[in-house]
């Protein structure tokens, strides 16, 4: 009994991952995302005569809103994950940020295409993105609950190998059935579901409530499965917290391989969620694609992160996350230089392309499989060394550290990619500073032990209740 009690939690907690996918994978990357940039383009272009500066603002206004919500995240999240550890309670964290999720997100139906909500969709978006993000602090602190250091990274593999397999089932559902292109059909020919409005765009406007509803449904094995464990029975509140943080960090800095992996995630994982939610961004305004076109650009990535995640944690379980990282933040790199190297007339400014030349796209489409297998890879990876460096006892407070290196610098890269295209007053130009973000989080893995600290808190390889 208690082995299907443990196979059900486990599989509960799966669910988070498919229940939440759809709002990266639909909301920030490939239909919310590019439909944004292209109504926000449709404001800055009335204002200027210069396409190339509409391009950049429009792209700005993307990453500033990012920006404020990764800085909201960074100064929020420990003190919350303590704050739950001192009482030992996660789960009213959990409904209570699925509400502000399931509500904000719902919202984005009233994205209309003549920019008029233009702001206050900004803000719901960037309210959802951090509601999600709380979210995950709590469900990644359930971790290491779930099986022995061996297992934890197979675990973390499958669940978001199963979760982008939700998003590349969200995406054909948008595709086929809802998101039209510019001739206000979906990707099959049809006009969309349930009388949908083409000409003012409700079919990829249904996102918000396609991606609020998804969650809604796919959550209750989540909530059904998954408990507190045993032993969080405490009492505790904010000075109790306080106190429990600032040991914490005190610790932290004392730790050579915890604080250097803190770090190094920092920067490759700012890094990385540029890339995703600059995708789609920059297909738009780079590369002219539409929204079926992204889509379907998309499903390739999806389909290739669920895949490489999967095998990701087969090699982590063998090999341990480290190598995994570190493979996968090489892969990113490459393709981050591709991606400022290339646009429609040129590649690194040495070859000419012809007018019309396919290269660009066929080239952006293995970029887009890169990043999603490397993507997905690198983020089951990184919650299983975190676990390798987490405290039997203090798990939420320790992802909320996670959450926190995540989260300390996130607004340096949309912060950066919005200040060089402003500057530059290229779209393109505005990725350079991910490759350098990339090349330090590469360099500081160097001082992570394989092993983290988890062998000096473990003294036998049994699961935590």
């Amino acid at each position: 009994m208690a082995e299907i009690g443990l196979r059900k939690r486990i599989w509960g907690w799966m669910a988070f991952d498919w229940a939440t996918q759809p709002f990266y994978t639909l909301g920030l990357t490939f239909v919310f995302g590019p439909y944004f940039a292209a109504v926000s383009f449709t404001y800055f272009e009335a204002q200027t005569t210069d396409i190339e500066a509409a391009k950049a603002s429009s792209q700005a206004l993307w990453f500033w809103g990012q920006t404020i919500a990764g800085l909201f995240i960074a100064f929020t999240a420990p003190l919350i994950g303590a704050y739950a550890d001192s009482t030992g309670r996660r789960m009213p964290w959990i409904w209570m940020f699925s509400a502000i999720y399931v509500a904000m997100t719902a919202a984005l139906w009233f994205t209309f295409p003549d920019a008029s909500t233009l702001f206050l969709i900004l803000i719901a978006f960037n309210i959802a993105l951090i509601a999600a993000e709380f979210m995950l602090i709590f469900v990644n602190a359930i971790l290491p609950s779930l099986g022995t250091k061996d297992e934890i990274g197979r675990i973390s593999g499958n669940g978001a190998a199963i979760g982008y397999w939700g998003g590349v089932l969200s995406l054909f559902i948008m595709l086929l059935l809802l998101a039209e292109n510019d001739s206000g059909k979906t990707l099959i020919g049809r006009d969309p579901l349930f009388g949908l409005d083409p000409d003012t765009r409700e079919g990829t406007r249904s996102v918000g409530p396609f991606i609020a509803a998804w969650f809604a449904v796919f959550m209750i094995p989540f909530f059904g499965w998954v408990r507190e464990p045993r032993q969080a029975n405490r009492t505790g509140g904010v000075k109790e917290a306080m106190a429990d943080l600032k040991q914490s960090l005190v610790g932290a800095v004392k730790r050579r391989s915890l604080l250097n992996f803190l770090i190094s995630s920092m920067f490759y994982r700012d890094a990385l969620n540029a890339l995703y939610s600059a995708g789609g961004v920059y297909a738009t305004l780079v590369l002219g694609w539409s929204i079926i076109q992204i889509g379907i650009f998309g499903i390739v990535g999806a389909i290739t992160a669920a895949v490489a995640t999967q095998i990701g944690g087969i090699f982590d379980g063998r090999f341990g996350p480290k190598p995994v990282i570190k493979t996968c933040c090489f892969i990113l790199i490459g393709v981050t230089i591709v991606i400022v190297g290339m646009n429609r007339t040129s590649l690194f400014g040495i070859i000419p392309l012809s007018d019309g030349s396919a290269l660009p796209d066929m080239v952006f489409y293995f970029c887009g499989a890169a990043i999603g297998g490397a993507g997905g890879a690198i983020y089951a990876a990184s919650r299983s060394m975190m676990v390798r460096h987490t405290h039997p006892e203090r798990p939420t407070e320790a992802f909320g550290l996670f959450a926190l290196s995540g989260k300390a610098t996130a607004f340096l890269a949309p912060f950066l990619i919005g200040l060089f295209s402003t500057l530059t007053g290229n779209a393109q130009l505005g990725y350079v500073p991910v490759i350098l973000l990339f090349i330090l989080g590469l360099y500081l893995l160097r001082y992570v032990h394989p092993e983290g600290d988890h062998a000096q808190w473990s003294k036998s390889d049994v699961p935590l209740p």
